[in-house]
This record gives C-alpha cells, sequence and structure tokens, in this order.
C-alpha cells in the first residue's frame, strides 16, 4: 500500500504460484467515492477509507473502529505506522509462561512485520505464525514505547482479518450457564456485529470464537472464515461492515476494560489469535480447529497418555460424606472398572455447605480424621488415581485469609460491594496472593499425591479493584489482564511442580472454556448441566472450535440433577463415550443389572478409548435438526458412529441413511461384527439410520421411544 502502510489482500482458498502480474492485479485498487477524506494533502487519491488493511487505525481517513489506541497524558494520539522491516522465525517452543500456541522443530514458521511511527516514538511488530498441514494462522502484537514520555494503550487487537464482502452469516457459540456454546446465527449488516465478555473470564454467556459461514455452507461445503483467541479474560471478537460492504473481523482483549502503561521502552503483547479457512464447510471447518488445538494448543503428550475414567463424588454425597463413605464409592467404583476417584468439594476447613472455608486448604480432620494422604493411600492400593477439587482463585469471609488480607480481595475502597455465592474474588494480580495459593495446594497436591486436579471457578468479577495496582501506582484499568495472567501463572507452578498432573479446567461449568486454560487443562467440563440430552447441543456447538479429546463427560444419575428430565442409561453412556468418559452418581444405589450394563460399556470403552477420545470428528446429519444428531470418529482403519434421536416420531420413515466419507471404496467393512459392507456402498448409499418403533415393528426396531442411542463400529477388513 501507498506511503508505507501495510495492507491486506487476501486469504482463503490456495491460489497457487503467483507471478509478477498476478500480483499487481490482486493489489489493483480504485477509490469507491470520491468524498472520502484522504490520507495526506501529500498523497491527494490516496485514502484508508475503503482500503483493507492488516492493523488498522482509527481516524486516519478511516473511521472504522481501529486495532490500536493509544493515548500520552490527556492527549489522544493517532498513530502512523509504516513499514520498517521484518524478520523470519522457525522456532515456536512451548512455554507456560503465558498460553500461545506451539510448534515442534520444522513445523511452523513466524514472520515478524515491524512498522515504527517515528512522530510518536512507537514500533509496532506483527507476528504471523503458519503451520505445516494447517490453513491456520496465528496473530498477534507488540507495541513498544520508543519515547521518553509515558503512554497508556487503550486498545490493542490481536488480530484483523479484511474481507472483500459481508455475504456471510455470523456464527457464534453462546447461552447461560446450564446451556453453554449453542450455536446462534445472524447475517452481517452494515454496522457493527460482536460478543464480547466483561465478567472477567470469557464466560457462560459467549466464548471467543466466532464464525463467517457462507449462506450457502453445508457439512462438507462452501467457504468459512474464523477466529478464536488464545485468551481466558475479558474479550471482544466482532465484525464491523462498511457502506461498501467489505468486513472487518477482529478480536482481542476487550478495550472496554483495559489500559495498559508503557514507560520508556517498555512493551505490551496481546495474546494470540487464530483465523481459520476453509471451503469444506462444517466438517472442514472442525477439521482445522481441532487438529490446530490438539497439535498446537494441548500440550501433545495428552494424546498418547490415557485420559483416566473417573468417578466423581459430587452428585453421590455432595458434602455429606466420610472417608467410610467414599471408600464404598472408591470400591464400588474399582470393581466396574473406573480408574480415578476424584473428591470433589467439601473435603477443606469446614466445607459443609457452599458459603465457608474457600481459601484455606487444609484437610477436614471431621471427614478425614487419619489424614487425606490415608484416604489417598486407600485409592491407590487399589490401582486406582486420586483426584481432588480446588476453587483456587475464591476466598470465604469466615477464612483467616479473608481475615488476616483483607486487600488481597477484588473490591473496590467504598463501602459497598457486590458478593457472589458467599465468597470473594482473590486478587491474582498481585503476585503474593498467587504464591500463597500455590504454597497451600503444592503441600496437599504432595502430601497426598493427587494425580488429578478439577480447577473450579464459581463467581464472575464484580468492581474490578486491586489494592496491589493502587500501591504499585499501575492503572486499575491493568487489572483484568494482569489478574488472568496471575491465573496462568498459577497453572503454570503446578505444572512445573507436579509435570505428570493432570488438570481437569472448570468454571461453574463451562464458563471458562477457551483456548487459554486448554493449552494447560487438556480437558475441560463443559457444563454443569450433565443431562444427555441438553449435551447434544452443548457437543454440537462446542466442536465446532474444539476437539472430543477436551470435552469431559459424566454419566449421572436420572431424573437429572439440573433439569429433572429422566433418559435411559444406555442413551446417558452412548452419548458420554465421545471424549473422556466419566461417572457422577452414587453407584452404590444401582441395581446388580445397571452395574453390569457399566462394566460391559466401560470394557468396550476401554478398547476404543484412544478412537473415542483422538479420532478425527465429523458431523453427519446437518446442524439446524435439533431433534437427530449422529456424528463419526475414525481413524485409517475403524470408525465408530453415534446417533441419537431426542424425541419418537409416529410412523416415521425408516429407511433413511448418512452417508459415510473417507472410506476406501475398493474394500469391505465390517459393521457391529455382524454386518459386511462394501465402501462403495457406505460412501455413496449411506450408512442406514437404526430402525425406530413405528407402531408395528416391535420385531425389527433397534431404537425406541424418547431419547433413542445407538453406536454403530466400522472395522476395515
Amino acid at each position: 500500500m501507498e506511503n508505507g502502510q501495510l495492507g491486506h489482500l487476501y486469504y482463503g482458498k490456495d491460489l497457487g504460484t503467483l507471478t509478477e502480474s498476478d500480483l499487481k492485479y490482486i493489489a489493483l485498487h480504485n477509490n469507491k467515492a470520491s468524498g472520502t477524506v484522504k490520507y495526506s494533502p501529500d498523497i491527494p487519491k490516496f485514502t484508508l477509507a475503503d482500503r483493507m488493511q492488516e492493523y488498522p487505525t482509527y481516524g486516519t481517513s478511516d473511521f472504522r473502529e481501529g486495532a490500536i489506541s493509544i493515548e500520552c497524558g490527556d492527549e489522544i494520539l493517532y498513530p502512523d505506522f509504516k513499514y520498517y522491516d521484518y524478520q523470519i522465525n522457525n522456532i515456536k517452543s512451548r512455554n507456560l509462561d503465558m498460553p500461545a500456541s506451539y510448534a515442534e522443530d520444522d513445523e511452523s514458521q513466524t514472520l515478524t512485520v515491524n512498522l515504527v511511527d517515528e512522530e510518536h516514538k512507537l514500533h509496532l511488530a506483527l507476528n504471523y505464525t503458519i503451520f505445516k498441514n494447517s490453513h491456520a494462522i496465528v496473530r498477534s502484537s507488540k507495541v513498544t514505547n520508543l519515547g521518553d514520555k509515558a503512554v497508556k494503550i487503550q486498545n490493542l487487537q490481536s488480530t484483523v482479518l479484511e474481507l472483500p464482502d459481508d455475504n456471510y452469516d455470523f456464527l457464534q457459540l453462546s447461552g447461560a450457564w446450564l446451556k453453554e456454546r449453542h450455536i446462534k446465527k445472524r447475517p452481517l449488516e452494515q454496522g457493527i456485529t460482536k460478543i464480547e465478555s466483561l465478567r472477567g473470564a470469557s464466560s457462560h454467556q459467549e466464548n471467543p470464537f466466532i464464525a463467517l459461514v457462507s449462506k450457502t455452507a453445508t457439512l462438507n461445503n462452501g467457504r468459512i472464515f474464523a477466529s478464536n483467541l488464545i485468551y481466558s479474560g475479558n474479550f471482544v471478537s466482532q465484525v464491523e461492515v462498511d457502506e461498501w460492504g467489505v468486513s472487518r473481523l477482529m478480536t482481542g482483549i476487550n478495550p472496554a476494560t483495559f489500559t495498559w502503561k508503557l514507560e520508556k521502552d517498555e512493551s505490551f503483547s496481546t495474546p494470540e489469535a487464530v483465523i481459520f479457512y476453509t471451503d469444506n464447510g462444517y466438517n472442514g471447518l472442525m477439521q482445522e480447529t481441532h487438529n490446530f488445538v490438539k497439535e498446537h494448543i494441548i500440550d501433545r503428550k495428552w494424546q498418547t497418555k490415557k485420559r483416566p475414567i473417573v468417578i466423581n463424588s459430587w452428585e453421590a454425597y455432595v458434602f455429606d460424606f466420610n472417608e467410610e463413605k467414599l471408600l464404598r464409592l472408591a470400591n464400588e467404583a474399582n470393581e466396574l472398572g473406573m480408574e480415578c476417584f476424584v473428591l470433589d468439594d467439601g473435603w477443606f476447613g469446614h466445607r459443609d455447605t457452599d458459603r465457608t472455608s474457600l481459601g484455606n486448604w487444609t484437610v477436614d480432620k471431621k471427614k478425614f480424621p487419619e489424614g487425606l494422604d490415608h484416604f489417598s493411600d486407600a485409592l491407590h492400593d487399589l490401582g486406582m488415581q486420586f483426584g481432588l477439587w480446588f476453587e483456587p482463585e475464591m476466598v470465604s469471609p469466615d477464612t483467616e485469609l479473608y481475615k488476616n488480607h483483607p486487600d488481597w480481595v477484588v473490591r473496590h475502597p467504598y463501602s459497598r460491594a457486590a458478593i457472589g455465592r458467599g465468597q470473594y474474588v482473590l486478587d491474582f494480580a498481585n503476585p503474593e496472593v498467587v504464591e500463597n495459593i500455590f504454597g497451600q495446594m503444592r503441600k496437599i497436591i504432595a502430601n497426598c499425591h493427587v494425580d488429578y486436579v478439577k480447577w473450579d471457578m464459581n463467581r464472575n468479577i464484580t468492581e474490578a479493584y486491586s489494592e496491589y495496582l493502587h500501591r504499585e501506582n499501575l492503572p486499575q484499568g491493568e487489572f483484568f489482564h494482569r489478574y488472568i495472567m496471575g491465573v496462568y501463572h498459577l497453572y503454570a507452578k503446578l505444572l512445573e511442580a507436579f509435570p505428570d498432573l493432570l488438570i481437569e479446567g472448570c468454571a461453574s461449568g463451562g464458563g471458562r472454556y477457551d483456548l487459554g486454560i486448554m493449552y494447560y487443562s487438556p480437558q475441560i467440563w463443559p457444563s454443569d448441566d450433565s443431562d444427555a440430552s441438553e449435551r447434544l447441543d452443548i457437543m454440537s456447538g462446542t466442536m465446532l472450535a474444539y476437539p472430543l479429546s477436551v470435552f469431559s463427560n459424566h454419566v449421572s444419575a436420572v431424573p437429572n440433577g439440573q433439569v429433572r428430565r429422566n433418559t435411559s442409561l444406555k442413551f446417558r453412556q452412548d452419548l458420554a463415550d465421545f471424549g473422556p468418559l466419566g461417572y457422577e452418581l452414587d453407584l452404590n444405589k444401582l441395581s446388580p443389572s445397571q452395574k453390569d450394563q457399566i462394566k460391559n460399556h466401560i470394557k468396550w470403552y476401554k478398547e476404543n478409548r484412544d478412537l473415542l477420545v483422538n479420532g478425527n470428528f465429523k458431523q453427519l446429519i446437518p446442524l439446524n435438526d435439533n431433534n437427530k444428531y449422529a456424528w463419526v470418529v475414525s481413524d485409517n482403519k475403524e470408525k465408530i458412529v453415534g446417533f441419537y434421536r431426542k424425541l419418537a416420531k409416529p410412523n416415521d420413515t425408516l429407511d433413511r441413511y448418512f452417508v459415510l466419507k473417507d472410506l476406501d471404496q475398493d474394500k469391505t467393512y465390517e459393521v457391529n461384527d455382524n454386518l459386511i459392507v462394501g465402501g462403495r456402498i457406505l460412501q455413496n448409499f449411506g450408512l442406514r439410520e437404526p430402525y425406530q418403533f413405528n407402531g408395528s415393528n416391535g420385531d425389527t426396531a433397534q431404537v425406541t421411544g424418547d431419547f433413542q442411542s445407538y453406536l454403530y463400529k466400522i472395522v476395515e477388513k
């Protein structure tokens, strides 16, 4: 672009090798309107008003929202960044200090474009990382103050993607507690379409992932552009459409609650964002997002380490337990084939309700008179792992921590302050707070030989104010970012001290289901709603952005504790198979036949665990059906298909099929150990849906009643 401005030309399907004339053709541009404000009187025919840019600034002849805003004193700056030089780096190592994409040697290449504003003494570095076997591009930005005066960053986005048209639906994953990450779409219109969080977490209500979906996209065809943010705090993801139909996608830290002070020679780097492209519809999008998360976000050791099948104590006992009751449950779980006992809330302080003891991470001697290590040893003697629940970021008012350190609580200095769930948020912007909590957790984890941690977070941040920042003379606008960096720091310290520890992320369910947490937690509790019917919709949305291996599943009791719905044990288990499997119910209350059903199912799951957790996932029924669901996980030789129907339909068509891709047409396949079918048939004619009872086919019906499920295993012969 003229005058050293960095312009954007194209992102999409591979254009092959470009000639010089090709590049000139792509770069050709005519101003769309003669009445636009010009960038400079020295360049009378140049304006930024209608240009696609890599990192735009508001107000420099462009009136769309910009990616960067900086102030100096009471003066608003209008940075004019011009190209300076570039570097290329082939190293992108995994570093626990901050979540970011990573790659092994020779798997990635990072281009850093350096831009300088000489007049305002600012340096801007734009980073672009590409990866082998991926269409994803990871972006981030870094600003350095080269001047003598301090400046304040008010907005610094992680990425910008400009598209020349607006013929897309804006797809978001939204909802609320108990109904997270449902698929919602709306057409782009002139103006701004956005989602955001101001809660201090990525939130139940919104998720940082968004997609621009072509109007004609299907499961396997159609263009989709998407973005996600490797970050767990306040964010914004938006698309602005101008008067000419040009779409500007931006995502990053939410500027509404952000300020960052830069003294001379200081820098600030944004969290990374990743953009995706496919022209193979929703399944093509999932192939891109899933592979990226598994290969470049989650620690790869979790692709080969088996995820333990857990029994979680919460829905069995809540707070009413002792070691004897827990061991009865553990012995029953062990007999059925479960591998890890997760002791949920209630083991510490005097925690008999959810209104006490947070921040006092010492063992309740009434419940464990011989110590928690004694209980842990008993579990390990059974051959089971031991998991333990923490809510590290919170404090209860009745604890010594709260009374001795009132300045460690996030709360403004005025008389009225909100309280949620009877607890306050600790100031993780303060390094001393993080060190204190780490010290408490380290002692328990080490002494009790903890293998698995469930990390919960049940309250969002209100009246964000840090006494620590006040003492350090730092802007309160830095709080939210410093807070989430403190959370990451605690994760890093735990994993450095206990490298084999499996941390399951949780934030009152799915309130922090994002790439930032996945960097440290290879699986996340997706929702406090364990109802299998609701999980169908949560999973359908979640899988657009995140792989099965992250989706932690529990088979819970009925009627379900969240919606009081009754579903069969088969339905609940058939759904929970896809991803890491767990159970959360009182096994002692089950009948012998139910226990046998669980035992046999766990045996089958263990035989197929690698495929069910790490296989390639595809949807088989359009995502807008809302009553029928079917998906497949596959590797080179085997496939497992899950079919589900919420409500039965009277006298429905019996012969329906879903087509299976990625088969060898010249080979044969065995379906459920009793049917041999040619690959050409399955790929073109399809796999028959299970026969539903229709009033007169009782002898042949494979599914009956509401909440139906059916699993197929398909093996290449």
